[in-house]
């Protein structure tokens, strides 16, 4: 729910930064066809890991693997929901069922396998991650360009140390399911290396609508620089996990990413309605 619901906030932000003038309509539309799209993927990734949830204290509660219900259910849910998702975003425009689509597939057939095998596949999980903010943008113009483009690269490298830190804080667990979340595959020095590096991009790209590259796209001085403090407090948590390399840090840098991710998100969509 709450992973579903954070989906639909990107969503509806992406789509009020794009439109000149709000249908509430579409946007409600979205808000539903995101839901759905986001309840499709999580619905078949649990059915694909069923074995594995049942070995790990985050996901063993879950409804199949506690037998609270049966893969058949879940199949028909799953089913439903991405036909209710993409024919809803349909409804709206090709081009957003279109990205809806992919995510869906690219969540369900490529990340959700390789999580078992390789540290890539947080990569590949990012590409549908990243997915949300952009077509909140292409709903709103039916358009892709240089605006959502960046809204996706935003989004995408945020996810990196968003879910190391995750990947960090729950390696013991993530380790008896046999997952491969860490770029190194240890929580040591390399990873919190990497997860600063992924942070300064982060920052960076964040900024960028402030130099007026970004179409229409933009973003006050005054914006940019909120936005810029807000990534200086998440870099603050990637280099106390550097510093420290403990769970509790990770736990802290994933939480303020989470603030920071829907901090910018709010700042972006004010920003525009008042400059």
């Amino acid at each position: 729910m709450r992973l579903a619901l954070s989906v639909v906030f990107s969503s509806l932000a992406g789509y009020l930064l794009g439109v000149d003038t709000v249908d509430f309509k579409t946007l409600t539309l979205l808000a539903f066809g995101g839901y759905f799209m986001v309840g499709a993927s999580n619905a078949f990734n649990q059915i694909i890991e069923k074995d594995l949830d049942a070995l790990m204290d985050r996901t063993k509660n879950r409804p199949i693997p506690a037998g609270r219900m049966s893969v058949n259910t879940a199949f028909a849910i799953a089913t439903i929901f991405t036909v209710l998702g993409i024919a809803i975003l349909y409804s709206i425009n090709k081009q957003t069922a279109m990205f809806g689509a992919i995510s869906i597939f690219l969540y369900t057939c490529v990340y959700t396998p390789l999580k078992t095998k390789t540290p890539i596949s947080v990569f590949v999980g990012a590409i549908p991650g990243a997915i949300p903010f952009m077509l909140g943008w292409v709903a709103a113009t039916n358009d892709f360009g240089i605006e959502p483009g960046t809204l996706f690269a935003l989004q995408f490298f945020w996810q990196f140390p968003h879910f190391w830190a995750i990947g960090w804080f729950l390696f013991e667990d993530y380790k008896r399911g046999g997952f491969f979340m860490l770029p190194t595959g240890k929580q040591d020095r390399g990873t919190a290396v990497q997860v600063i590096m992924y942070t300064i991009w982060t920052i960076l790209i964040s900024i960028i609508p402030v130099f007026g590259f970004t179409g229409r796209l933009q973003l006050s001085i005054v914006a940019a620089i909120i936005v810029f403090i807000l990534g200086l407090g998440m870099l603050y948590y990637a280099i106390q996990l550097f510093k420290k390399m403990t769970e509790q840090s990770a736990k802290q840098l994933m939480l303020s990413s989470v603030a920071y991710i829907t901090l910018v998100q709010i700042v972006y969509v004010i920003d525009k309605f008042i400059s």
